[in-house]
C-alpha cells in the first residue's frame, strides 16, 4: 500500500524510517524468546522502548507533513494518507501492549514507555497515540483545523509584535537622525562663535595695541608742551637769565629805541 500512496519526498523518508523501526520491533520481541537471563531481557526491552519512542516522534512528524500537503492533495490520496497514519499507530499500540506483556512477565516495573528521564516516567500507554487512533477522520482533520487556526493565530501575533518592533525602530531612527542633525548645527554653531570670539580676541588686542600707543605719543607730546610752557614762564619771569636759551618764534622783545628829535639835539648842546 505505500508504493500505492502518493506522498511528497519528506513524507516517503519518515515513512521508510518508521517502517524500519517497526521490523526491528518486531525482530526484537522475537528474539526476547530467546534470551533467558532476564537481565539481557531487561536490556532488551529498554531498547525497544527506544525504538518505539522513535516511532512515536516520527509518527507525529508524518501526521505533520500530511496536514501540510492536505490542501495541495486530492481528498482521496488525503484519505489514504490518514488511514496509512492511524494503520501506523495501531501497529505502534500493538508493540506497546506487547511491551507490557513482557513487562509482567519479567517483573520489571521500573521500565516505563516514553520516560522523561531518570526516576521519572509517563504513564505506559501513549496518550496521544491512543487518543488519535480512537478519532475518526473527520474529528482528525477538525483537530488539524483547530490546531492552525490556532497556529495562524499565534503568527498573526508575531506578525503585529515584528510590525510594532519595526514602527519603534523606524520612530528610534528618525529621533536619532533628528538629534544628530540638530547636534551637528549645535557643532557648526559652536565653531562660528569660536571663530568670531576669536576674532573679537584679535581684534581687541589690535584696539589695545593701538590705544597703548596714542597713549604714549600724547604723553610724550604733554611732556613736550609742559617744557616748553615751563621755559616759557621761567623767561617771563627771570629774562636776563642766560643759562635758559632763547626759544625760537618766543625771544623776549627786543628794548624800544627811541627816536631823537631836534628838540633833544638842542638840549643836548
Amino acid at each position: 500500500m505505500a508504493s500505492e500512496l502518493q506522498m511528497s519526498p519528506q513524507m516517503e523518508q519518515i515513512h521508510g524510517e518508521i517502517k524500519d523501526n517497526f521490523r526491528a520491533l518486531a525482530n526484537g520481541f522475537q528474539k526476547i524468546d530467546k534470551i533467558k537471563d532476564s537481565n539481557r531481557q531487561s536490556k532488551q526491552l529498554e531498547e525497544l522502548t527506544g525504538r518505539m519512542r522513535e516511532c512515536k516522534r516520527l509518527i507525529k512528524e508524518f501526521d505533520r507533513e500530511v496536514k501540510d500537503e492536505e490542501g495541495r492533495n486530492p481528498p482521496e490520496v488525503n484519505r489514504q494518507l490518514n488511514d496509512e497514519k492511524q494503520s501506523m499507530i495501531k501497529e505502534l499500540n500493538s508493540y506497546v501492549a506487547l511491551r507490557k506483556t513482557y513487562m509482567s512477565t519479567l517483573g520489571n516495573k521500573k521500565l516505563e514507555l516514553f520516560d522523561m528521564g531518570a526516576g521519572v516516567s509517563e504513564p505506559i500507554a501513549d496518550e496521544d497515540v491512543q487518543v488519535a487512533s480512537a478519532m475518526t477522520n473527520q474529528q482528525l482533520i477538525d483537530a488539524g483545523t483547530k490546531q492552525m487556526d490556532e497556529t495562524d493565530q499565534v503568527i498573526e501575533r508575531s506578525k503585529k509584535v515584528v510590525e510594532q518592533t519595526m514602527e519603534v525602530g523606524t520612530q528610534t531612527a528618525v529621533t536619532l537622525k533628528g538629534q544628530t542633525e540638530q547636534m551637528g548645527r549645535i557643532v557648526n554653531e559652536l565653531d562660528t562663535i569660536q571663530f568670531s570670539i576669536n576674532k573679537a580676541s584679535q581684534l581687541v588686542k589690535e584696539i589695545g595695541r593701538q590705544v597703548a600707543t596714542d597713549k604714549c605719543i600724547m604723553l610724550f607730546l604733554l611732556l613736550i608742551v609742559c617744557g616748553v610752557i615751563a621755559i616759557i614762564v621761567v623767561k617771563i619771569v627771570n629774562p636776563h637769565n642766560k643759562d635758559i636759551r632763547d626759544i625760537p618764534g618766543l625771544a623776549p622783545p627786543a628794548p624800544s629805541r627811541r627816536l631823537l628829535s631836534l628838540r633833544d639835539f638842542e638840549d643836548a648842546r
